[in-house]
């Protein structure tokens, strides 16, 4: 592999950590306060169906790291999805 090739799919591998951890500290202090007055329902509803969009996309091109990166992404998200849900 050449070095310009490792660099991109390093910095691909850095970019899908960071896109699929966002989520993560929202989705704990979700969690933890059970608080969701301030999220929107319809913007969680588009991004979980923009990233299922994007795992089938994934699956399509046979890219794993789409497909995980996404999937984790996929996962926090819904979390707080079902959490607005029932909150509300």
């Amino acid at each position: 592999m050449q070095f310009s090739s490792l660099v991109g799919e390093l910095l691909g591998y850095f970019a899908g950590l960071c896109s699929a951890f966002v989520f993560l500290p929202q989705t704990i202090k979700t969690i933890k306060e059970q608080n969701v007055s301030g999220l929107s329902l319809s913007s969680y509803i588009i991004y979980c169906v923009g990233m299922l969009s994007w795992i089938l996309y994934g699956i399509y091109l046979e890219s794993i790291q789409m497909i995980i990166f996404n999937l984790i992404s996929l996962i926090f998200a819904a979390i707080v999805l079902y959490i607005i849900i029932k909150e509300r």
